[in-house]
């Protein structure tokens, strides 16, 4: 992979960025991460040139902070980037112009050591990276190298921070140097080093804790320890499980290391208040670990802060607060301040300035409130015993609420009747509020509503499934809300699902799902028509019920699909929705009460319906039913619906004698079909503005031309052209296949996905299908056709077969200017040249100007403008000779070509809209004049 540019260097990092697979399946990890290295240590670029590079040299950095894993995939290449980066940063000299490199180069560094895991046997490295890092570190104040590299201070302990993160304990041994720095500090960076000695010393003294043979003396030790750092035996892992009351990890110091380790603590403590909400947050948790595992600490230590922390409005710090609640309980919290608690985040869920998500973490909060002694052990949501019925009426929701908080202060006022026992007033206020909810549903059923009425009817049916009464009543309301609106069929049919996946002992699903089945085969027959659709699709997840009689089901179908002309329309739709209701049935259900009608509905359905993918299956579940036994007969349905991403088989009528597993798909080992392409293009042309003269293409006439483009009705496509023959040699078992059902896969997501393509029969040594392809481009990059073909041959037998993929080249892309044809070329001239000259001027980020130059070896230019422009050239000139090339790729890009002879030497000055395109404008260029 050559570099000739910083800005060819520029697209292929912005090319990576789009997709880092599909750029490293046209080279290697190695040879793409090799390069990175060699432009990022170049020593060959000029002092001026450098200046201007150090922002690409970041750039490239960041490739290597965010894909670490990906582009390193051997030890050896991590070494060699760890040792590349490293040297260059220790080569920069400590000057204002390379500081932030050096922060990125420290990062880059930290960022592979930690996520390869690659260089734990290389302890030289790792004990310089350690020096380097703590050096920059140790400038307490700034007062060797100044405030301006203060931000390469922050780095190092953040990296000093993520090694002790990813590897607990690293830096324990360092404790007594961290708390000098952490003390002595004091500008902006106090807190980095506060979050820093923070972490170190509690997985420090969870090391001592781990260790049971610790004796007298060890906290002291530790506390005043400055040795080597250790990297032998270290193995990567994540964040140390934080220590709860039930973890067994205590530590008995002796009274004078408690006091040592209490003062440290108690520093920390006083000086909390100078930190950011989001660190003290962090310090406060590192702290609350510390005192729960050194068993001669009192958490009263955090007393005082929890007096501040009463009337904070950082959720951080509320969310720390509720941690130490949990935490320590009574031993820290008393009773009036559980209840203090529990007010403000009543009056918090409730703030009319807070947003929505805020109002609902606090909602959480009361739901996963942390008691001083709790009734339950249970981690579900439970409402505290201090929560009154007084405050929970301060959150009943109104039908001015969002959904979110709606839905979360109706769970919440359930979870209150529940706990107040039978409180026949709650529940009848909640279920008059739902009904309000049904009345803006059935009056004007927006989607938003409808979803929050389905999730509201949820909610209430999971509390409230035990109280016949409200549910027969909610029963009633909801068949009369399908009968005016059966459209809501799958709402119905997931409410049903849901309720009954949370409650394997309710009824409710059940008696809903038999009170819908009643109402539909009750109706009319002139009722039916517009919404038998949703009916099919109530009645398939009714069917799925067995405890529910299918008999006046499947006497219902047989009288609509007699009565009601479906088969006669032949719709697949309507078709396979009948047939779905008999597979559930034949899953589910007791056959023998209704096997004649059923039979008779599938044979009607195979007789009659006109489509032949419905005939099958109807045949197929046909034979099932009169060949098997129940048994079988419900694990073939089973397995065979439980593998829904098939591709339906057409011939199901040949079933083996034992029926014994599905039908399935059989695998061709070599292709048997291909593709060809026709070179003939389809390329319809869209007029900008209807007839116009030379003088109409004015800047007004040139913006109307573009704004074509913006105009819904504008589509711009490429239509190819294929032929579907056999390849040269076929196993003869293939030289008439029936029912090809073509599947494509472009593998680009600059191109709409393609429909399968179905095609009736082909037949070997006969003339090969046609067909036509209209391709939707995003972005018109070449792009490679995959396709596949599933096909039916002559005993029955259905085979699956891959075929050669085709490769559409750039200039397949191109069609003619969007025009009338009508226009004279004096006019397709004037709008070549204003729109040249706007895409120069109007300082776009994707247009640009480039040139390419190319020898004519032999043959005369109008030769090659004949061979690949010649539809394209919308003016030539003699003296000196040159063209005009005006390209149009869909969906909305001009590409314009100038080109001029000078002697044997041909320029080509190009002018695009989109910038992206020149790699495979170049390309192309460098292929065709190659031939020349």
């Amino acid at each position: 992979m050559a570099v000739s540019s910083n800005h060819e260097w520029t697209q292929k990092v912005a090319a990576f960025h789009a997709s880092p697979s599909h750029f490293l399946a046209s080279t290697t990890a190695e040879n793409f991460v090799h390069d990175l290295l060699r432009v990022l240590t170049d020593e060959k670029m000029g002092e001026n040139i450098k200046l201007c590079v150090f922002a690409f040299q970041v750039q490239i950095l960041g490739i290597l902070q965010e894909f670490p894993t990906l582009l390193l995939v051997s030890s050896q290449s991590t070494r060699r980037a760890v040792e590349s980066v490293f040297n260059l940063y220790l080569r920069l000299p400590l000057a204002p112009k390379t500081l932030k490199l050096k922060c990125h180069l420290l990062l880059s560094v930290t960022t592979i050591v930690i996520a390869t895991d690659d260089l734990l046997s290389d302890e030289q490295t790792l004990k310089n990276l350690m020096k380097q890092l703590l050096d920059v570190a140790c400038d307490s104040n700034d007062h060797k190298n100044g405030v301006t590299f203060r931000p390469l201070r922050t780095v190092a302990c953040d990296c000093l921070r993520e090694f002790e993160t990813c590897y607990p304990g690293l830096l324990s041994g360092k404790l007594e140097l961290l708390s000098s720095l952490q003390r002595r500090e004091v500008t902006p960076l106090h807190q980095a080093y506060t979050l820093l000695y923070s972490q170190v010393l509690k997985n420090a003294i969870h090391t001592v804790a781990q260790a049971h043979n610790a004796g007298g003396g060890t906290i002291r030790e530790m506390l005043e320890r400055n040795e080597d750092i250790k990297w032998k035996g270290r193995e990567k892992q994540q964040e140390l499980a934080a220590v709860t009351v039930t973890t067994h990890l205590s530590l008995f110091p002796s009274a004078d290391e408690t006091k040592e380790l209490k003062s440290c603590v108690s520093l920390l403590l006083e000086e909390s208040f100078l930190l950011t909400p989001a660190a003290q947050a962090v310090l406060l948790r590192e702290l609350a670990q510390v005192v729960l595992m050194v068993h001669s600490l009192s958490p009263a230590m955090f007393r005082s802060q929890i007096l501040r922390l009463f009337g904070t409005m950082d959720v951080s710090l509320l969310h720390t607060m509720l941690y130490m609640k949990a935490t320590f309980t009574d031993s820290l919290f008393t009773v009036e301040d559980e209840n203090l608690l529990l007010k403000r985040l009543v009056g918090m869920a409730q703030h009319p300035l807070l947003g929505v998500p805020l109002k609902l973490f606090y909602m959480d909060c009361l739901l996963h409130f942390p008691e001083n002694r709790p009734l339950s052990s249970n981690l579900q949501e439970n409402l505290p015993v201090l929560f009154t019925s007084r405050m929970a009426n301060c959150l009943f929701p109104t039908l001015f609420n969002d959904s979110s908080t709606m839905l979360g202060r109706l769970n919440l006022l359930s979870l209150v009747c529940l706990e107040n026992g039978v409180d026949e007033r709650g529940i009848a206020e909640i279920f008059d509020y739902l009904m309000s909810l049904y009345k803006l549903v059935d009056i004007s059923g927006s989607r938003d509503r409808i979803v929050t009425f389905f999730q509201a009817v949820y909610i209430f049916v999971s509390h409230f499934y035990t109280n016949e009464e409200y549910m027969a009543e909610l029963t009633n309301r909801m068949v009369q809300l399908y009968d005016k609106h059966c459209s809501l069929a799958p709402h119905m049919i997931n409410l049903i699902s849901s309720t009954q996946n949370l409650l394997e002992d309710c009824k409710w699903p059940v008696s809903l799902a038999g009170a819908l089945q009643k109402l539909i085969v009750e109706l009319q027959l002139q009722q039916l028509p517009p919404n038998l659709m949703w009916h099919l699709k109530v009645l398939a997840r009714v069917a799925k019920e067995g405890s529910i009689p299918q008999k006046a089901t499947v006497q219902f179908l047989l009288i609509v699909i007699r009565s009601c002309n479906v088969c006669g329309m032949g719709d697949w739709q309507m078709g396979n929705a009948v047939l779905s209701v008999c597979r559930n049935i034949l899953h589910c259900q007791n056959l023998e009460p209704i096997f004649r009608d059923l039979a008779d509905l599938l044979q009607h359905l195979h007789l009659w319906f006109q489509d032949i993918d419905v005939q099958d299956h109807a045949h197929f579940y046909y034979a099932l039913l009169t060949c098997l036994s129940t048994d079988k007969l419900a694990g073939i349905v089973a397995e065979g619906s439980g593998n829904c991403s098939c591709t339906k088989i057409r011939s199901l009528s040949l079933m083996s004698e034992s029926a014994g597993s599905s039908v399935s798909v059989l695998p061709v080992k070599h292709p048997i079909l291909q593709l060809i392409p026709i070179p003939e293009n389809a390329c319809p042309t869209v007029s900008p503005a209807g007839e116009a003269s030379e003088q109409d293409i004015g800047e007004d006439y040139l913006g109307k031309y573009l704004g074509q483009f913006c105009d819904p009705g504008f589509a711009s496509t490429i239509t190819l052209t294929f032929n579907l023959g056999f390849v040269e040699k076929v196993d003869p078992h293939f030289h008439k296949i029936f029912t090809i059902l073509l599947h494509f896969d472009l593998q680009s997501s600059h191109y709409e996905p393609l429909s399968d393509l179905l095609v009736p029969c082909l037949l070997f040594n006969k003339k090969p299908h046609a067909f036509s392809l209209v391709f939707k481009p995003r972005s018109p990059f070449p792009f490679t056709l995959h396709a596949s073909a599933i096909f039916t041959t002559e005993d029955g037998d259905t085979y699956c077969s891959l075929l050669q993929p085709v490769d559409v080249g750039f200039p397949r892309l191109f069609l003619p200017l969007p025009v009338p044809l009508s226009w004279p070329p004096e006019v397709k001239v004037s709008l070549f040249t204003k729109l040249w000259t706007s895409l120069i001027q109007n300082g776009s980020s994707q247009s640009i100007l480039s040139r390419f130059c190319f020898k004519m070896a032999q043959g005369p230019l109008c030769e090659l403008i004949r061979l690949h422009f010649q539809k394209y050239v919308v003016s030539q000139h003699s003296q000196p000779e040159s063209y005009k090339v005006f390209l149009f790729l869909p969906p909305c890009i001009n590409v314009l070509f100038l080109l001029e002879q000078i002697d044997d030497i041909v320029k080509v000055d190009i002018v695009t809209d989109n910038w992206k395109l020149l790699p495979f404008i170049n390309s192309y260029l460098v292929d065709m004049t190659s031939k020349n």
